[in-house]
């Protein structure tokens, strides 16, 4: 058992947690704030036992200088002040010298929010090469660490394992609850229990995939997914996206062959065409000329699809059924949508789009849990645990390194 931050000792400590406050932000406005809201679980029972709390996070991808300019965390402050209704301090350099001292004289309950962890990126990639100079100087920050991010729990960045070498460590409440979540209603189903899933390229999902036909008893395909398998059936996709790897389209092959009872494909669609963006037309399957391009399920496959998901008992959602984003081809995935939330079934959605499509149309509270983990959330579910989660001590250990 991971050491939970209810089973530590925090009173009146400097703690230092690692938060996805990974946001969406359009034009210099975060439009969701679902993740920060998360974050306020252990942040008041921080503030109940009267800690300094020194917060990590990234924001976005930081491959280059000019990316850091839409990527400040300076927002997040702005909106936790706004909620908590209480200073939030803001360091603009996430490694500044000073900050040690600056910690230091301030009271308890107050907060202080660190800049972007990934802007260490640039031009050494402290943070994602999980250096220990950078660690040991977060570390040196605070007394206790608390893991409150899930979605960065695949990663062994210096924020997220590298600090772990250095502080007695624990997991916070929105890992907690994200871990109890995935273990009791994907782990151990209940049954039938089918994965629906989605997305651009099967490469990226073929371990997932093969994962969950292990576990399902259905597996019903969508997207790019679907398309790379109709193709390695020799079905013309005309231009749709799809794998066009010799090994892969084999290994396709190998899947169906093996799981013909469990996969399902779609029979029909909504194309569109690469010589006319205001071409779209409903096709069957086999139908399919060579310039179009699918781009949501048709009425058919969402029946066929409605069908197994009635005579499910717990259904995982990973991705969409098209380019949901084009009310043109937003059908597919709002009928699936509303498919799950009347069936009154154990539902989880996670990974992929399929939590924004969720949110996008207005499913929120339609479902038993959204896991906010998305390429962690995968990982988990394909290998039973992930390396930030295997950094956090356990109840009975207290080695840690001096800083």
């Amino acid at each position: 058992m991971k050491k939970r931050l209810e089973k530590t000792d925090v009173k009146e400590k400097t703690v230092v947690v690692r938060f996805d406050y990974n946001v969406p932000i359009i034009n210099g406005k975060i439009i969701d704030n679902t993740k920060i809201m998360a974050s306020l679980d252990t942040i008041n029972y921080l503030l109940k036992n009267d800690c300094k709390i020194v917060i990590l996070s990234h924001l976005g991808k930081i491959k280059k200088e000019e990316d850091k300019l839409n990527n400040s965390l300076e927002l997040v402050a702005e909106n936790l002040k706004k909620i908590l209704k209480q200073e939030i301090y803001f360091s603009h350099d996430t490694m500044d010298p000073e900050l040690p001292e600056r910690i230091k004289i301030m009271l308890p309950r107050d907060i202080i929010l660190l800049e972007n962890t990934r802007f260490l990126d640039i031009p050494n990639k402290l943070e994602s090469n999980c250096d220990i100079q950078a660690a040991s100087f977060l570390a040196s920050l605070g007394e206790i660490f608390v893991m409150d991010a899930f979605a960065s729990c695949h990663r062994a960045h210096a924020s997220t394992v590298g600090i772990t070498k250095f502080l007695p460590s624990c997991i916070g409440f929105s890992v907690e609850r994200e871990l109890a979540a995935l273990d009791k209603l994907l782990m151990n189903p209940k049954r039938p229990f089918t994965v629906i899933m989605g997305g651009a390229k099967v490469e990226d999902k073929l371990e997932l995939i093969e994962a969950m036909l292990l576990k399902c008893e259905h597996l019903l395909l969508a997207g790019g997914l679907a398309n790379s398998f109709l193709a390695a059936l020799n079905f013309n996709i005309g231009s749709s996206l799809a794998t066009n790897n010799y090994q892969t389209i084999q290994k396709l092959q190998n899947i169906l062959l093996n799981n013909r009872e469990k996969i399902l494909l779609p029979l029909d669609a909504i194309v569109g065409s690469s010589y006319d963006k205001n071409y779209t037309k409903y096709k069957k399957i086999n139908e399919i000329s060579d310039n179009e391009i699918i781009y949501d399920i048709g009425i058919k496959t969402i029946e066929k699809y409605k069908k197994i998901i009635l005579e499910s008992e717990t259904i995982f959602l990973n991705g969409t059924m098209g380019v949901y984003e084009d009310y043109r081809y937003s059908n597919g995935t709002k009928e699936i949508l509303n498919i799950l939330k009347e069936s009154g079934k154990i539902v989880v959605a996670g990974g992929g789009d399929s939590v924004s499509s969720v949110k996008h149309f207005g499913f929120n509270d339609a479902f038993t849990y959204l896991s906010c983990g998305g390429g962690a959330t995968l990982e988990y579910l394909i290998y039973g645990h992930l390396v930030g989660i295997d950094s956090i001590m356990e109840d009975e250990e207290i080695e840690v390194l001096d800083v």
